[in-house]
């Protein structure tokens, strides 16, 4: 199973933003971030992009939990629900559904730090090889 550290590699998710990984397991994930200002928009609100990139997160870590697994995101949608501001913790957590020889679809659900739901994502990823670099 893949640690931490691993998954830390990613400088847009993680060194950017800021997203941390809470729990690791084969085919799940849960990651956090805690928003800040520089996670807002315009109306200073959450921007859509960051809660996707929460989401599209969770879903990397757990794809990829398995150890010599690479498996790359194909598709992602997501539902936007509620808004969220500067004084708010998001958590993703990514849950295998289906899993064949080279695809895998996962749903994602984000809260916020009173366990209201702000999104709702899908997506499929596909297996490219057993070795990564």
């Amino acid at each position: 199973m893949r640690d931490k550290e691993f998954f830390q590699k990613d400088r847009f998710a993680y060194t950017l933003l800021g997203i941390e990984i809470e729990e690791i397991k084969e085919g799940y994930a849960k990651v956090s971030l805690k928003i800040e200002d520089k996670h807002l928009n315009g109306v200073n609100i959450t921007q859509g992009g960051v809660v996707f990139t929460l989401a599209d997160y969770a879903l990397a870590v757990a794809s990829n939990a398995k150890e010599n697994t690479s498996a790359l995101t194909t598709n992602i949608t997501i539902n936007y629900f509620k808004s969220t501001t500067s004084k708010d913790k998001l958590t993703a957590q990514a849950h295998e559904i289906s899993k064949s020889k080279r695809l895998s679809t996962y749903d994602i659900e984000i809260f916020d730090q009173n366990k209201k739901i702000i999104a709702k994502a899908a997506g499929s990823v596909y297996i490219k090889s057993n070795k990564v670099k």
